[in-house]
Formats: C-alpha cells, sequence, structure tokens
C-alpha cells in the first residue's frame, strides 16, 4: 500500500501550548487526488478480493457527493476492473463535480430512487443486483464490511511507533472507526466523532463488523455534527478558514472540519490532560467542497 505521501503534521498554537498538549494530523488527505483519506484503506481488500475472483467488475453505492464512489471508480481504472455505480436520487441536469469524475474515469452510473435505494442493504437485494449487472463483487456504502474494517486496520500500523494517547476520527459508517478498534494497542483511546445527527448506533455497528466489544476504549462525541451529514453553518465555515491560515491544513465540510473543531473544542474545555499525544485523522474528502460557493473558503 503506497503510505510515501502521508505525513503526521504536528499542529502548533498558544491554546494547545496552555493546555500542555501535543496534537498531529495524521495527512491521508495527501495519499492522492482522487484516492485521498481512508478510502485507499477501507477498498484495498475489496479490489485485491474482486481481481482474485476474476468478476472484474466492481459494483458500488453513494450520493451524488460520495468519495467513496471517486474513489472507487479510480481504483477500478487503475486496475483495469469495470465499476458501476448506484447513486441515490434521481438524475440531474447537471452532475454533481464528484460524479462528473467518476463518469470520466469510466464509472458506469445508474441512478435510483431514494425509496429503492434504502431497500439495498441485504443479501436478497445484492443477488438481484448481480442477476441485473452481471456477475459482480459488491462494495457496500462506504465499504461498510468486514474487509472495508480490515483494510481501514491498516492506518493503525502508520502510528505504532508514534505512541498516541488519543487517536481520532470523524464517523459516517463506522467502518474506518472499527479499523481503528481492530488494531489499537492497550494504551490508546480512540475518540469518534459522528458527522450524522441522532448516530446512536456506533457500538452496534462495531461489533457488527469486528465482533469486539470496545465500550472501554472508545469515547465519542455526538455534539458535532452540525445539524447532520454534510450540514453546515457561518460558524463551521469561519472556523476552517481560520484553522488553515494557522495551521496549512485544509479541511472538508463533511468529515474532518468537524472532527477538527469538536477536538480544539474539548481542548479548549479541558477535556484532554496535561500531555496528552493526540493524532487526528485527516479523512480527505476535500472534493466536498466544490458544493460552496466559489470564494467561501480561503483555501
Amino acid at each position: 500500500m503506497p503510505i510515501s505521501n502521508i505525513s503526521l503534521q504536528k499542529i502548533e498554537s498558544n491554546l494547545l501550548t496552555q493546555k500542555k498538549i501535543n496534537l498531529a494530523i495524521l495527512r491521508l488527505d495527501k495519499i492522492h487526488e482522487h484516492v485521498s483519506g481512508n478510502k485507499l484503506f477501507k477498498l484495498h481488500y475489496y479490489v485485491e478480493e474482486c481481481l482474485q475472483s476474476n468478476h472484474k467488475t466492481v459494483l458500488t453505492f453513494g450520493g451524488a457527493y460520495s468519495n467513496h464512489l471517486v474513489a472507487t471508480a479510480f481504483l477500478c481504472n487503475k486496475k483495469n476492473i469495470k465499476s458501476i455505480g448506484i447513486v441515490r436520487g434521481e438524475e440531474p441536469a447537471q452532475l454533481s463535480h464528484t460524479l462528473q469524475k467518476c463518469k470520466a474515469l469510466g464509472m458506469i452510473l445508474q441512478f435510483i430512487s431514494r425509496e429503492q435505494y434504502k431497500k439495498i442493504s441485504n443479501d436478497e437485494e445484492y443477488l438481484l443486483l448481480k442477476k441485473m449487472y452481471g456477475n459482480c463483487s459488491i462494495v457496500p456504502e462506504g465499504g461498510y464490511g468486514y474487509l472495508g474494517a480490515k483494510g481501514a486496520s491498516l492506518i493503525m500500523d502508520i502510528l505504532k511507533s508514534k505512541n498516541p494517547s488519543h487517536v481520532c476520527t470523524c464517523v459516517g459508517t463506522a467502518t474506518t472507526l472499527a479499523g481503528l478498534c481492530m488494531n489499537k494497542v492497550a494504551s490508546e483511546k480512540i475518540i469518534a466523532i459522528p458527522v450524522i445527527k441522532n448516530m446512536k448506533d456506533i457500538f452496534t455497528r462495531i461489533e457488527a463488523l469486528t465482533q469486539l466489544n470496545v465500550e472501554k476504549d472508545l469515547i465519542v462525541f455526538n455534539d458535532y455534527h452540525f445539524g447532520g451529514y454534510a450540514k453546515h453553518n457561518a460558524e463551521l465555515i469561519t472556523f476552517m478558514n481560520k484553522f488553515y491560515v494557522d495551521c496549512n491544513v485544509p479541511t472538508d465540510i463533511v468529515y474532518t472540519a468537524k472532527m477538527m473543531y469538536g477536538i480544539m473544542d474539548k481542548i479548549a474545555n479541558n477535556y484532554f490532560e496535561k500531555g496528552s499525544k493526540i493524532v487526528c485523522i485527516h479523512t480527505g474528502g476535500l472534493q466536498g467542497n466544490y458544493s460552496l460557493p466559489d470564494g467561501t473558503l480561503v483555501f
């Protein structure tokens, strides 16, 4: 797995100095323009399985701004695998920047209603899709599954020699979170910041993916979703711009900005003990910012 572009960037500020906190960001967003953040890790074993099975076709799911879809399209293009994306919602007159990129990378897009999309969640529905599109490898939305978690667990290998006290991630499907929990060491606490409102099934999701009970080692901050998935307000935008100017780290409105806002808020309010070594995982997805009007962000 290519990790040469990944860096662990130390963050410095008066607040961190005052609180005696060590904070760094694992810059997974630097891996690649398209397959940034955690996506390469989550897709790793799915794509390997497809190649070994000789299906030569990957079928997966996502919305109009899905980082997962464009990452899948890119990897399949690179591996000479056919890709099919089942897109939530009716086909718009103008495709999003994300879907345009998917199409340019050769992904076949199939739009279905939101009602139909909700039904695609079990083996019976997967069998129907295989009848429609041929014998293909199906990757659940966001890579949610054991193979996705197993791939995400490789992220922790990068941190083995860094000895963090806390490893923080934003949470969508909880696949990356499950992977981190699979490969943590006993001294590490994992912090999860859901970007979805009222996400109450995190521990259930992790147990389903890993068979692990992680309640003693997992901390969940539920109050930084800013209204729900992909929702944002002026306060978050202001934070993103200031964080970039101060720290030279671009963040996205869907995931990493909310995580960093939450962690900085907790530091300011003395949640972490002095001497804590916190690592926040930048999960990429910067293309989500293309949905904002020009000039909204300074980066």
